[in-house]
C-alpha cells in the first residue's frame, strides 16, 4: 500500500480517506512504511479511500477485505483529521474519517506480526501506543495521538 498515493499522484485532489482504530490492549493495528525521500519510517492505521457513491464506513470494510482478508466488526466513528503532508517529496492533502473497530478473526489479535497488506506486502503489526507516545515510532495522520487521547481510545 502506497499510504498516500493518489494524493500523492495529484496535488491538487484532496483525497477522503477512511482508517481503522483496531486495539489489542495498548497496541495498535498499524502497517508500517518508509517514506524514501526522508529515510524515515512510520506506522498508519489501516485503511484506504473513499469512492465516489460509497460511505465512509462501507470503504474501510472494503479496504480492510481487500488489505488483509478480514471482517470487522463494531465500527463506529471516532472523529476526523485533516492531514497536509509531504510523501516521497511531494505535497498530499487528505480528509481521514477514523472509526473505532473489532478485527472479527480473534486469531489475529494473538499474531504479531499480522501479516502483510495483500496488495503491496507492507507489514501489518501491533504498535505499542506508548511508543508513538514516546515519539520513538511516527505515527500517521499528525492529530491521530492526540485525538485517541482524548476520545479515551
Amino acid at each position: 500500500m502506497v499510504p498516500y498515493g493518489p494524493a500523492v499522484a495529484d496535488p491538487h485532489r484532496i483525497r477522503v480517506v477512511a482508517l481503522a482504530v483496531v486495539h489489542r490492549e495498548g497496541d495498535l493495528l498499524v502497517f508500517s512504511g518508509t517514506d524514501p525521500t526522508k529515510g524515515e519510517t512510520f506506522y498508519r492505521p489501516l485503511g484506504g479511500g473513499v469512492e465516489f457513491g460509497e460511505t465512509a464506513e462501507t470503504a474501510l470494510r472494503r479496504e480492510f477485505r481487500e488489505e488483509l482478508a478480514v471482517e470487522l466488526d463494531g465500527v463506529e466513528p471516532l472523529g476526523t483529521l485533516e492531514n497536509l503532508f509531504t510523501f516521497d517529496g511531494r505535497p498530499g492533502h487528505e480528509i481521514v474519517l477514523l472509526f473505532r473497530a473489532a478485527l472479527r478473526d480473534r486469531s489475529l489479535y494473538e499474531r504479531d506480526p499480522v501479516g502483510t497488506v495483500l496488495d503491496d506486502g507492507s507489514p501489518v503489526l501491533w504498535l505499542p501506543q506508548a511508543a508513538a507516545v514516546e515519539g520513538t515510532a511516527r505515527l500517521y495522520p499528525d492529530g491521530l495521538l492526540d485525538l485517541l487521547t482524548t476520545a479515551g481510545a
